[in-house]
This record gives structure tokens, C-alpha cells and sequence, in this order.
């Protein structure tokens, strides 16, 4: 058999590493799901159409999946009570393997896969309350759990797997556990550039390159390996995704890797080497790689933002108890308005950080929404806040909140583990796509009408024929819409009465949802091509519209608990009508935060900011950096990732 080629090149000789803009744009877009088949609270929302009645009233679980999901809970809470230490964990940055075998033993490897291929068949919604459960105990078991199954082995199969696949490794994914391999060093969410290869032999793949950042990689059993195919004879080519058994010959696990937070996660680098797949263990077809990767991201991404609201939630019960037994100046400390701020703000985001994960959770499972946007908002936002209640929490907690829980306790005093909850949480603004790139994302998808019905004007490359016929295209489109921005029911008194106090916040909602489609409009006539690199201009209007659907969330959501009870009744809390008074203090912060949004829209140093961030690049200030030490380690900026065989030990390890 021949071998092969270690110097593959993707289809028009271009090498992985040098594409051009253009190029990677393109890959992009053409991972892209395209068409929206199903309605989209999210994507209307950016155009002015407050489309309430997608997700109100509240849609709520069906009998069995609540039977079923509560039970599971049950255990699982045990479970995490009377097995889990998250000190052991913290101290020793593993997981121990009983943890993991009795996680095994409760089926929670299984969650989100079909009952039919052994799993426990939960919901979307249950399976985001399990995760919020273990993540408020450990959120490195948290990141085991989710990565296993949101973006590992089981939905990519589950989603395209044929049903040869789906019988062969969905029931093994029950008890075993699988990682997701994209990241190599020198690419992150350029995947134009990837550079790890799977030549085609005979009935074989053969895989050759360097991942990074895989995260259950040091003790996955099976893989999820994106390399390039490249096009030949009978060959498509492209970026493939791949099972692969993780003991395969060929595959060296060299580092297993160490970060600020999360220290029991087992994230390493892999390396492949002539490493040979069966070609029945292509997912999908080739070339659509990317394409099976961000559609399991559409739902996969709400593992992150159930994490930030377990977060929250817990946030919220040691704001609340702190701020009670602390006592300065002969009172409380959350009664002096400095802190009754913290207390407030850490209230009210956390309920809306539930309220948003538990509705996109929800419309998923009804499956009679496209959740593309509501899920990348709920992860963008999420991340977000949650990192800002974690420094108000330890801003809040003062010298005992830098302290870490073993510290506290040693001296007496209970352990509550904040410094530790700011660093595991500071990894969510950069897993799953990093802030900056799910705005780019969100706002490719808020103006996919525009695109789509005025793309061609600006596409350099398009004919003058072309570019006529899209301006008489878009015409006609905009004579349609423009004058439904003009009013709408958030400027009637009356509108939305049945939601009592909480009616004027779904007025202002629809009044700036219809304001936000205006600016947009406005910014996409003025810079028309150029639109796309105004960057800043993009990640405030996405901004603006995360918060407008977390602020319809906390509405729907505290309208069903204050008049159906509350969906999950925990410890036998009933929310009822104070779930009102929560709903209205968030609606009331966030209205501040959007009118700043807007201001910065057009009042900014944007273009200032470019422009000295050149000159800072160019080396114009290096002045500034005399008189200190760089204490970093020396070595390459970015490792050397060339395909070959490993030269350091295996550290990959299987937990029996």
C-alpha cells in the first residue's frame, strides 16, 4: 500500500497555513446552514418583528420527559452529595476514577442519547438541569459531561450518523468517553488553515497532523477528528469528520494541559501518525465537516450558558446569606447601597441566566424553532455575565472572596469556594467560540435578509448584471419592510396588559427591536462592504439584541411561574408573584445596559482605537515597555506542530 503524503495541499494548491481572507471567508460561509426552514425568535428579533408568540406561552416539558428527567435528578443529586469532594478535585486537578465510574453506573455518560441505543433519552431542559446540578459542585465535571455529549462522539452520530453508525457507537458512548478534535496550534476559528490530513487508501483514511485543546482527550475512548481531505479521483475532498478509537496505533497523547481554572479537566495535545481510520467511520460525507460541527454547536452550545447559570444560582445564595451575616457600621452590609447594587444585580442576572437557558432548552426539544441565534446568544451572554456576577460576588465577599476555600476553612471559617468559581468560569468567554467571534457569528445571522436579498451590490466580484438585478431585488424588499419599523404594538398603552408590571418591558422590547433593525439598516446603507470589519459597531448591536432576548425570557418566564407555579419546583420553593418583582429589577438593569449599547453605537472610539492598535503593532510605543521584566518562559509563540511521528511519552490513560 502506499503512503501518504505528508505535504497534501487542499484543493487549489494553496497551503493551509497562507490562505487568503477572501479564502477563509469563504470556507466559512460555506460551513454555513444556509436556509431557515423553521421560525426563529432570535433572527426576527434583529429584524424588528417581536415575534412573542414563538416562545409564550412558555412551552414546558411533556409528562414522561418531566417523570424521567426528576427522577434522574434525584440520583444524580445523591450522587454529587455523598460522592463527589470538589476539594479532592481542586487539590489534586483530577477527577478521581471512582467519581467518573459511578457518573458511569447512573447513566450520565448517556443523557442526551436515544433510549433505544441504552441512553436515558432526556430532554434538551433536563439534560441542562443535570448539568447545572454536577457543575455547581464540580464544573470540571461539568465540562467532562457536556463535552462528551454536546460536542463529542454522540451528536454528530445521533444528528448524521447512517444507522450502521449510530448502532455501532451510540451504545458504547453510554458508558464510554468521547472528545472533539478541531483546534491544531496555529488554527482556532480559521478552519481554512486546518492542516491535519486524512489521505484516502484503499477502504482507509489515513491521518496525519496535531490537535490541541482536547478537551477529554487525555481519557476519551473514541474521537471526533476533523482533518482535510484532499480532493483526487472519486474524492470530493475537503474538511472530514472522523471516529476514531483512541487507542488506535498512531495516536500519541503528549501533554496533558494546565489552566487557571477548571483543574480537574483532562484537556490535552494529540498527535497523529499514519494513524488509519476505516472509511466507514466518516461521518456524513466529505467536505462536510464544518458544516456537521457547527450544527451540533446550534445545541450544543447551551451546555456552557446551563454551567454560567448553575453559577448564578449559587452566586446568588452566598450574596444573600453573606450579605446578611456581615455586619459593618452597625449594619448589615446589604443594606448600604454599594452592596445592595452587587446583591441586586447578582439576584436578578442569575434568574434571567435560567430563564434564558431553560426557554432555548425548551424550544429546542419542541423542535418547531430554529435556535441557531437563541442558543449563540444564550452562550455569548451567559459567558458573559456570568464572569461579571463571579468578580461582583468576590468584589462583594472582599478579602475572603481572593481566599481560596481550603484557606478559609483552615482558619475556621466556611469555605466557599469563590476564587475558584471566577477562575472555572473565565474559560466560558473562550470555549466553544470566543466572544469576539460569536459576535461576528450572531451578526452574520441577524443580517443573513440583508445578505440575501442585497448581497450581490456589494460583492466585488459580481457582473453589473448581477449587481442590477439585486438592487431591483432589494427594492422591492425594503419598499415592504421599512414601514413596519415605524410602529408597532410597544407604542400602545395597552399592549401586552395580561403580563401586568411586566407589560411596559415587552413594549420597550418591541419598541427596540424595531430601533435596532433602523441602526442596522442605517450602518449597512452607510458602510455597505465595509460593514463587516466595522467589528465594533456589530458586537454592540448583537449585545443589544442578547439582551432584548434575555429580557423576553425573564418575561415569559416569570409570567408561568407566577401563574402556572414553577417549573421546577426545588426544595419545594414556589417562585409565585415575587418572581414578578425579579423579573421587573432585571428588565429595569437591562434597560440601562441597552441604552448605553445604543449610545456607543455611534460614540466611540472605534476608529481611534484601530488606528493606535497599528502603531502599537508597529512598534511605535516600545518606549512604554521599558523599566519591567518579562518572566515568561522562553519558547516559540506558537509550538511546532509539524506532522511526524511523536517524540514524547503517551499520557493518554482509560478509565476502567
Amino acid at each position: 500500500m502506499s503512503q501518504p503524503s505528508h505535504s497534501t495541499r487542499p484543493a487549489g494548491g494553496t497551503a493551509p497555513g497562507a490562505v487568503d481572507e477572501r479564502t477563509a471567508r469563504r470556507v466559512a460561509e460555506e460551513a454555513r446552514e444556509t436556509e431557515w426552514r423553521l421560525p426563529s425568535f432570535g433572527k426576527q428579533l434583529f429584524m424588528g418583528d417581536f415575534r412573542l408568540d414563538l416562545v409564550h406561552p412558555h412551552p414546558r416539558p411533556d409528562e414522561e420527559s418531566r417523570r424521567t428527567g426528576e427522577e434522574f435528578l434525584a440520583r444524580l443529586r445523591e450522587f454529587c452529595e455523598t460522592k463527589v469532594d470538589p476539594l479532592i478535585i481542586e487539590r489534586e486537578a483530577r477527577i478521581p476514577d471512582e467519581v467518573v465510574k459511578g457518573l458511569r453506573e447512573l447513566g450520565a455518560f448517556g443523557m442526551k442519547i436515544p433510549r433505544r441505543y441504552g441512553g436515558l433519552g432526556l430532554s434538551q431542559l433536563y439534560y441542562g438541569r443535570a448539568l447545572m446540578l454536577v457543575g455547581s459542585v464540580s464544573p470540571a465535571i461539568g465540562a467532562l459531561l457536556s463535552a462528551h455529549q454536546s460536542i463529542g462522539v454522540p451528536q454528530p452520530v445521533k444528528l448524521f450518523g447512517t444507522a450502521e453508525q449510530k448502532d455501532t457507537w451510540l451504545p458504547r458512548c453510554v458508558n464510554e468517553i468521547s472528545a472533539f478534535l478541531l483546534t491544531e496550534p496555529d488554527v482556532g476559528s480559521d478552519p481554512a488553515r486546518l492542516s491535519a490530513t486524512a489521505v484516502p487508501d484503499g477502504d482507509e483514511y489515513v491521518l496525519n497532523g496535531v490537535k490541541l485543546w482536547t478537551t477529554n482527550g487525555v481519557v476519551a475512548d473514541l474521537l471526533v477528528v476533523m482533518a482535510r481531505v484532499p480532493r483526487g479521483d472519486g474524492h470530493r475532498g475537503g474538511i472530514s469528520a472522523f471516529v476514531v478509537e483512541a487507542d488506535s496505533p498512531g495516536i500519541t497523547v503528549e501533554n496533558r494541559n494546565a489552566f487557571m481554572g477548571l483543574r480537574g479537566i483532562e484537556n490535552g495535545v494529540t498527535r497523529f501518525h499514519d494513524v488509519r481510520v476505516p472509511a466507514a467511520n466518516l461521518i456524513g460525507s466529505e467536505g462536510a465537516g464544518l458544516k456537521i460541527a457547527l450544527t451540533t454547536l446550534n445545541t450544543g452550545r447551551l451546555s456552557l450558558p446551563a454551567l454560567c447559570a448553575a453559577a448564578g444560582k449559587w452566586s446568588t445564595k452566598i450574596a444573600r446569606e453573606w450579605s446578611r451575616e456581615r455586619v459593618q457600621w452597625g449594619r448589615a452590609i446589604g443594606e448600604h447601597e454599594a452592596i445592595a447594587r452587587k446583591v441586586a444585580f447578582v439576584s436578578a442576572t442569575s434568574y434571567a441566566l435560567e430563564a434564558m437557558v431553560d426557554l432555548s432548552s425548551q424550544l429546542a426539544d419542541d423542535e418547531r424553532n430554529d435556535i441557531r441565534i437563541e442558543a449563540a446568544l444564550a452562550k455569548l451572554w451567559g459567558s458573559e455575565m456570568a464572569c461579571r456576577i463571579a468578580d461582583e460576588l468576590m468584589q462583594l465577599r472582599g478579602g475572603r472572596g481572593y481566599e481560596t476555600a481550603e484557606s478559609l476553612a483552615a482558619r475556621g471559617e466556611r469555605g466557599v469556594p469563590v476564587e475558584q468559581y471566577a477562575r472555572d468560569l473565565r474559560i466560558n468567554r473562550i470555549f466553544e467560540g470566543s466572544t469576539e467571534i460569536m459576535h461576528l457569528l450572531i451578526a452574520r445571522e441577524a443580517v443573513d435578509t440583508h445578505l440575501s436579498v442585497a448581497g450581490d451590490i456589494i460583492d466585488p466580484e459580481a457582473s453589473p448584471a448581477q449587481k442590477a438585478r439585486a438592487a431591483a431585488r432589494a427594492g422591492n424588499f425594503y419598499a415592504r419592510w421599512l414601514p413596519t419599523l415605524v410602529t408597532g404594538p410597544g407604542q400602545r398603552p395597552g399592549s401586552y396588559a395580561q403580563f401586568g408590571p411586566l407589560a411596559k418591558h415587552l413594549r420597550y422590547v418591541e419598541r427596540t427591536s424595531r430601533k435596532l433593525a433602523r441602526a442596522t439598516f442605517y450602518a449597512a446603507g452607510r458602510w455597505q462592504g465595509e460593514l463587516e470589519r466595522r467589528q465594533g459597531f456589530l458586537g454592540r448591536m448583537v449585545d443589544i439584541g442578547a439582551e432584548l432576548f434575555a429580557m423576553s425570557a425573564v418575561c415569559v418566564r416569570a409570567y408561568a411561574d407566577a401563574t402556572n407555579g414553577a417549573m421546577f419546583g426545588l426544595n419545594g420553593h414556589d417562585p409565585g408573584p415575587s418572581a414578578l418583582r425579579l423579573a421587573d429589577a432585571f428588565c429595569r438593569q437591562a434597560r440601562v445596559r441597552i441604552d448605553e449599547l445604543f449610545r456607543g453605537l455611534w460614540r466611540n472610539t472605534d476608529v481611534l482605537d484601530r488606528k493606535l492598535a497599528r502603531q502599537v503593532l508597529d512598534g511605535d510605543f516600545v518606549w512604554q515597555e521599558d523599566g519591567v521584566l518579562d518572566p515568561s518562559i522562553p519558547g516559540p509563540w506558537i509550538a511546532h506542530a509539524e506532522p511526524g511521528a511523536s517524540q514524547r511519552e503517551n499520557v493518554h490513560r482509560t478509565i476502567g
